[in-house]
């Protein structure tokens, strides 16, 4: 009777036809109901030894069931699929098998759950688009939940991100999976590898593959030099490395292969930056996300206390730490202030070439000295480090140890003139999808800062944008990097640096600690700012290095 989740056809309940969810979940609840009835007879009859490891397979995989059930009676956009799941997991209790909870307190660690939406409550439009999303992954994730803030954006990144993992393209899909592993992985990412390797094993892939890199077949390993220097440093990437991976005979990659592999990488590598720069949470049915232990100490045992699983009501800090309200109010009329001088500035005069270009150069060697007091080194989980080789090489400031990077210069080579139209030719349509959510993340605004309303915020995005290039070497020869100071103070600065280049070492405090005043989903719209900033970044190295060898 040791039957694993797999039996259980999940597929139906995302469906919008009810009669086929209906369906769909009797046959779960029956699949359930034998496997909890299986389970207490066991107990009740004297087994040998020998039976011992069955049964406690038997009930692992019982425990997956309920753990997937407890996450579509809180996460599924149909009503119907929540209210049953919920009635299924309380008729197993009833017979005596103990059943999950949920652990912590909704999508994210930083933000408070009742500022976020909840499944169920939100509109028609809002309605289609997580049911649109559920159809697709069989679930309604955590990084989906936070970025609704932001619904405009949320539709473009779900459409870019179904059309790469699942629609028609040059990789078959469970290589797009472990792609997405290996990308995650180099950032320590576990919430997104747990993902990811559940979606690996769906579409059919060699478990064996998760056992290491080195378990995979010779092609993907010999992606792991270029996932490496894409995460951490994208600009020391070459046409040789371009060369190494077209021209390695059997185990060769095609230039729409690779162009597809890079796009799904540099995807992972700034959505690892969004799970850690929100502190999105374990997803319910995954390791860290439900317990089987009993509720105790006002609804939590002595252990999720010491693992800082308290109660929102004992956590909730004032986001503003130590510093008074009056404190962060004035900081956001300075902000405002500098905003208008600044203004005026460009209005009476323009510096000239010279002057913008030596600008440029004082900020980029000033972005190397922006650390966090928290900057330890995080050594990697086995579970994650496994999926990628030399964990100790990770993202080095340009100038360090007399290394020169030349500066990348936009005019020579850009997104809109050079890098949308090669990947629209050897990935069509993609090109399209990207050049979109790039867009949408950089000119998205609702005209409010904080708790003033009317404020046109282009400069601010333009400073956060131009500042995440800067720090990778990119310049454009229009802007006066002069503004990036003005408008962006130290912590700021900081919160920054860590989840555009090592996300994993992301803490609360740094995000409690920059725009104190501001709301949490001005915070979420500054990390779309940031992940899209990033993943144009890593793709303008990795295609420029393509059309070098190209030509």
């Amino acid at each position: 009777m040791a039957e694993g989740e797999n039996e259980v056809r999940w597929d139906g309940l995302c469906s919008r036809d009810s009669t086929t969810r209906e369906t769909a979940l009797e046959n779960i609840r029956q699949i359930i109901l034998r496997k909890t009835e299986y389970l207490r007879s066991v107990k009740e009859t004297p087994c040998r030894p020998s039976d011992g490891l069955s049964n406690a397979v038997s009930l692992d995989g019982l425990n997956k069931l309920l753990a997937h059930l407890l996450m579509l009676s809180k996460r599924c956009p149909f009503k119907d699929v929540r209210e049953k799941s919920e009635f299924i997991l309380k008729s197993v209790q009833e017979l005596g098998i103990r059943i999950p909870r949920t652990l912590g307190h909704g999508p994210s660690r930083f933000i408070p759950e009742k500022e976020i939406l909840q499944v169920g409550s939100e509109d028609t439009q809002m309605h289609a688009l997580f049911a649109d999303s559920f159809a697709a992954l069989g679930r309604l994730d955590n990084i989906t939940l936070v970025m609704v803030f932001h619904p405009q954006y949320l539709e473009s990144f779900l459409k870019t991100q179904h059309y790469l993992l699942q629609m028609d393209g040059p990789l078959p899909l469970h290589f797009r999976h472990y792609i997405g592993i290996m990308a995650a992985a180099r950032h320590q990412c576990s919430y997104l590898v747990n993902l990811h390797v559940n979606d690996f094993l769906h579409v059919g892939g060699d478990p064996k593959w998760l056992n290491g890199l080195e378990n995979a077949p010779q092609k993907l390993q010999n992606l792991g030099e270029l996932n490496k220097v894409l995460a951490h440093r994208p600009w020391l990437i070459t046409k040789e490395h371009i060369e190494g991976l077209l021209k390695a005979e059997e185990h060769s990659w095609s230039l729409a292969e690779l162009v597809h592999a890079v796009v799904l990488l540099t995807h992972y590598h700034s959505l690892a930056s969004f799970t850690f720069g929100c502190g999105i949470s374990p997803e319910i049915h995954c390791d860290g996300g439900h317990t089987f232990r009993p509720p105790s100490v006002s609804n939590y045992c002595i252990c999720d206390i010491t693992n800082g699983n308290h109660s929102v009501d004992e956590m909730q800090v004032n986001s503003a730490g130590n510093v008074s309200v009056s404190d962060s109010f004035f900081e956001v009329e300075a902000l405002m202030e500098k905003m208008r001088q600044l203004q005026e500035c460009r209005d009476e005069e323009e510096a000239s070439q010279e002057e913008m270009a030596s600008r440029f150069e004082i900020e980029k060697r000033e972005s190397m000295f922006v650390f966090s007091s928290d900057d330890e080194e995080v050594t990697p989980a086995r579970d994650v480090s496994r999926h990628f080789e030399d964990t100790s090489y990770g993202y080095k400031d340009f100038s360090r140890h007399g290394m020169h990077v030349p500066t990348f210069r936009v005019q020579d080579y850009c997104w809109e003139d050079h890098g949308y139209s090669l990947v629209n030719r050897l990935y069509p349509d993609v090109g399209q999808l990207i050049d979109e959510k790039f867009h949408i993340a950089y000119n998205l605004t609702y005209n409010t800062m904080a708790m003033h309303k009317d404020v046109d915020t282009s400069m601010l995005r333009r400073a956060i944008w131009n500042y995440i290039h800067c720090m990778f070497g990119i310049r454009y020869d229009d802007y006066d990097y002069g503004e990036i100071n003005q408008l962006l103070d130290r912590s700021f600065k900081v919160y920054i640096k860590t989840v555009v280049c090592t996300p994993e070492k992301v803490t609360k405090r740094m995000y409690d600690s920059f725009w104190r005043q501001f709301k949490h989903s001005e915070k979420v719209h500054v990390n779309l700012l940031l992940i899209e900033a990033r993943m144009q970044a890593e793709l303008l190295y990795a295609l420029r290095a393509i059309t070098r060898y190209m030509t």
